[in-house]
C-alpha cells in the first residue's frame, strides 16, 4: 500500500544521501570453501575491510584487513579455507595489487608486489589450495603474463609468457587450454594451447567475427577438462550456452532465452556441471537445469520474498549458500541457506545475516518498471522507469501529472541497465524527479544486432536513441518538455556533454561524471592493457590512424562545439582516472570559460574512474542535489556534514550552485 503521504500527492520523507551513499552495514558476504566460516565487508572507522567469524553467526565476525583510507571491495577466499585474497589500487588509478590475509597469524602479504601494474586474477582452484593464478603486466604493460602465487608466502613461479595474446583460458589444473589474440578487423583469433616440457604451442582453433565477439568464448570447463562451456552468437542474434566436447568436436546448446542473452553460469563448486544460467530481458529470471536443485529454489523464493535471487557463494561440499535478494524498493538482504544433511537428518534452513543498508527500512522507496520504447528507426530499447510516489498517488504506475525528469544514462557503452535497487534511482525519485534509465543500442544482453547497431553511432543513432526516450516520456504524460536534465557517468558523461553541445536546448541543465569530451583525445590516453583491444574500439567508435576517421572523431567529440553550450553543466572528474584522462574535463571547461559559458567543475585528487570513498560520493551527490534543484525544482537536504572529509576540489563555478561556495569555505 502506498504511504499516506503519497497517496494524497504529497512529498515522502526526505532520505538521508548518507543512508543511500555511505557505507553498507555490510556487503559481499562469502563463505569459506570448508564451510567454517563466513566473511563479507564492513566498515572500521568508516573504512571497509574484510571481516570473517565462524559459519552462521555474523555477529562474532572480526576485522581481518587493515585498510584506512580507500576502502576494499575486491576479495576472495583461497582453498586453504585459512587465507583471503583482496585486490586494492591507489587513488582510483587502477593498478590492482593481490594481497593475502593469513587468518592464523593477521599477517597481510603482498602477492603482486610491483609498482604500476595491473594484477588480475585468473584462476582459483582446490587443486591448489596454497596457489592462485595471476595476470601481472609488468613486463609488458599491454599483455598480462600468468603467474602462479602462493597465498602463505607470496612467491611467485612463471607459468606462461605472453607473446602478444589478449586473453587466456585455464582450467582447474593452472593449464592455459585457450588464448586469444585480437586481428586487425576488430574481430579475435583463438588458438589450443598444449604444453610440452615447458613449451608452449599455440594452433589455431577459429576466428570470431567482430559482430559476435562480444557475445561469443569460453566460460570454463567441467571436472574431467574435456568438456568446454561457452557462449555463443554464431548463426543466431542471441547468446546461447553450449557444451562444446574437446576430444569429438561435438556442440551441444543446453540453453538460450527466448529474448535477450544468455547471462551468468550456476556451476557446481566441485562437479563443476551447470546447473542453472540467469537470463534478463526486462528483469533478472534464473533457468534452473539441474533438477535436483529445484526444491532449494522453492525453499529459498518461500523464505525471502519478491526480488532477484542469486547465489553467491558456496561451500565445496554444496552445503552452505550465500543468497541475495535484490528487490527494487528496498534493501538487498544477504541469507545463510543450510541446505540440511539427509542422513543426519539436519533439516534446511534459511538465516538471515543482515540488509545492506538497513536504515532504508525507515522509507518508503518507489518501484521501478522495466519499459519498452521505440527508437525512430523501429529498435525496441528496455528502459527503467522510477516515479516519484507523490506523482502516482493512486499507485497504478502511471504518472498522475508530467513531472521534472532525469535521463540517467550508463556508462560503457557495452554494458546495461537492470532492474533492482539503485540508490541514484530511489533518490532522485526521492527529491521530486522521475527517473528514466535507457539501454539505448550498443547496451549488451540484446542480441548481436542491438549491440552492432551502434558501431560509429556514438553522438550519432545513440543520442537519437535517448531523445527519443525523453519525447517518449514527454507523450506517456511523465515528464514536463520543459524540465528534463540528463545526467551520466562515463559513456554516459559523454552523452550528457553531447546532449548539451548537439542538442542545446532539449535539456535544463546536464551533469557530467568521468565523460570523455574529445574522442580523439580520448583514443590516445586510453591504458596500456586495452591495446589488444583497440582495434575494436576503432571499428565501433572511429579510428583516429585515418584522416577520414580524425575528422570523423572530431565532429563527433562535444569538445569541439563547447561554444553551442546554453545550458548549466556540473562537471565531476577523479584525477587518477586511467579510463577517461581528467584531461577530457579540463578540456571543456577550459572552451567553456574561454567562452564565458558559466560551467561548474568539481575534482578529486583521490579517486579515478568513479568516486569509490563514501566521503567523497556523499559530497559530490550534495553539489549534485543542489544543482539540480536550482534547475528543476526538487527537493534539497542540506550539505550538513556530507563534505567531511572529501577531498573536493571546486576548480571552476563555485558560485553557479547554492551553497556551495559557502560549504568549501569560499573556494571558486
Amino acid at each position: 500500500m502506498p504511504s499516506r503521504a503519497a497517496a494524497s500527492g504529497e512529498p515522502t520523507k526526505l532520505i538521508p544521501r548518507a543512508v543511500l551513499f555511505g557505507n553498507p552495514e555490510k556487503a559481499g558476504a562469502q563463505v569459506s570453501p570448508d564451510g567454517s566460516k563466513i566473511s563479507y565487508l564492513a566498515p572500521v572507522n568508516g573504512v571497509l575491510n574484510v571481516w570473517v567469524g565462524p559459519s552462521g553467526k555474523a555477529n562474532e565476525a572480526k576485522a581481518v584487513t587493515a585498510d584506512t583510507k580507500r576502502g576494499i571491495r575486491q576479495y576472495f577466499w583461497a582453498h586453504t579455507s585459512q587465507h583471503l585474497v583482496y585486490l586494492q589500487d591507489t587513488d582510483g588509478d587502477e593498478n590492482w595489487r593481490a594481497y593475502s590475509v593469513d587468518l592464523a597469524t593477521g599477517k597481510t602479504i603482498p602477492l603482486t608486489p610491483f609498482e604500476k601494474i595491473a594484477a588480475t586474477v585468473q584462476e582459483v582452484s582446490e587443486k591448489f589450495p596454497e596457489e592462485i593464478l595471476v595476470g601481472i603486466n609488468k613486463r609488458d604493460p599491454e599483455y598480462h603474463d600468468l603467474y602462479r602465487a602462493n597465498v602463505r608466502t607470496g612467491e611467485l613461479t612463471l607459468a606462461i609468457q605472453n607473446e602478444g595474446y589478449s586473453g587466456f583460458s585455464t582450467d582447474d589444473d593452472f593449464k592455459v587450454r585457450f588464448a586469444t589474440k585480437s586481428l586487425d578487423d576488430g574481430g579475435v583469433e583463438e588458438f589450443k594451447v598444449t604444453e610440452k616440457d615447458g613449451k608452449f604451442a599455440f594452433e589455431s582453433y577459429e576466428k570470431i567475427g567482430r559482430e559476435d565477439i562480444d557475445g561469443t568464448g569460453g566460460l570454463g570447463f567441467d571436472k574431467t577438462g574435456n568438456v568446454r562451456y561457452t557462449r555463443d552468437t554464431r548463426g543466431r542474434d542471441t547468446s546461447a550456452i553450449f557444451e562444446v566436447d574437446l576430444t569429438t568436436g561435438k556442440k551441444k546448446q543446453v540453453f538460450e532465452a527466448a529474448r535477450g542473452d544468455a547471462g551468468q553460469l550456476m556451476i557446481h563448486p566441485a562437479a563443476k556441471h551447470i546447473q542453472a544460467v540467469e537470463y534478463e530481458y526486462d528483469k533478472p529470471r534464473w533457468e534452473v537445469l539441474d533438477r535436483s536443485l529445484e526444491k532449494d529454489w522453492q525453499f529459498m523464493r518461500k523464505a525471502t520474498g519478491n526480488g532477484t535471487l542469486r547465489v553467491g557463494s558456496r561451500s565445496m561440499d554444496d552445503r552452505i549458500w550465500i543468497v541475495g535478494l535484490e528487490p527494487d524498493d528496498g534493501s538487498i538482504r544477504t541469507y545463510l541457506y543450510d541446505r540440511g544433511d539427509a542422513k543426519s537428518g539436519v533439516q534446511p534452513k534459511m538465516t538471515k545475516m543482515y540488509s545492506q543498508r538497513p536504515a532504508l527500512e525507515n522509507f518508503k522507496l518507489a518501484p521501478m518498471q522495466a519499459v519498452e520504447v521505440k527508437t525512430r528507426d523501429g529498435l525496441t530499447m528496455m528502459c527503467y522507469l522510477t516515479l516519484p510516489l507523490e506523482a502516482d498517488a493512486n499507485n497504478d504506475k502511471k504518472a498522475d501529472r508530467p513531472v521534472p525528469m532525469i535521463l540517467n544514462v550508463h556508462g560503457g557503452p557495452w554494458a546495461r541497465d537492470s532492474w533492482g535497487f539503485d540508490s541514484e534511482h530511489q533518490w532522485l525519485a526521492n527529491r521530486g524527479y522521475a527517473v528514466m534509465s535507457v539501454n539505448y543500442r550498443g547496451s549488451t544482453g540484446f542480441g548481436k544486432s542491438f549491440l552492432n547497431a551502434a558501431a560509429r553511432e556514438w553522438g550519432g543513432k545513440m543520442h537519437d536513441d535517448l531523445m527519443d526516450a525523453v519525447k517518449w516520456a514527454v507523450d506517456q504524460n511523465i515528464a514536463d518538455p520543459k524540465k528534463v536534465a540528463i545526467y551520466g557517468g562515463s559513456y554516459g558523461g559523454y552523452a550528457t556533454l553531447v546532449g548539451l553541445t548537439f542538442t542545446p536546448e532539449a535539456f535544463v541543465c546536464g551533469v557530467d561524471i568521468v565523460g570523455v569530451s574529445n574522442l580523439t583525445t580520448f583514443m590516445k590516453t586510453i591504458p596500456p592493457y586495452w591495446k589488444p583491444f583497440l582495434e575494436y574500439i576503432y571499428k565501433m567508435v572511429g579510428d583516429p590512424r585515418t584522416e577520414e576517421g580524425k575528422a570523423f572523431l572530431l565532429e563527433r567529440s562535444p569538445v569541439t562545439k563547447a561554444d553551442r553550450i546554453v545550458r548549466p553543466l556540473l562537471i565531476a572528474q577523479g584525477t587518477h582516472d586511467p579510463r577517461v584522462n581528467k584531461d577530457e574535463s579540463d578540456q571543456i571547461v577550459k572552451v567553456m570559460n574561454e567562452k564565458k559559458i558559466p560551467v561548474t567543475y568539481v575534482v578529486y585528487p583521490d579517486e579515478g574512474h568513479g568516486f569509490a570513498r563514501p566521503e567523497n560520493r556523499q559530497a559530490f551527490y550534495a553539489v549534485a542535489e543542489a544543482f539540480l534543484a536550482k534547475h528543476l525544482g526538487g527537493r534539497v537536504e542540506p550539505v550538513g556534514s556530507d563534505f567531511k572529509g572529501s577531498s573536493i576540489v571546486v576548480e571552476a563555478g563555485a558560485e553557479q550552485v547554492p551553497g556551495l561556495s559557502e560549504a568549501i569555505g569560499g573556494a571558486k
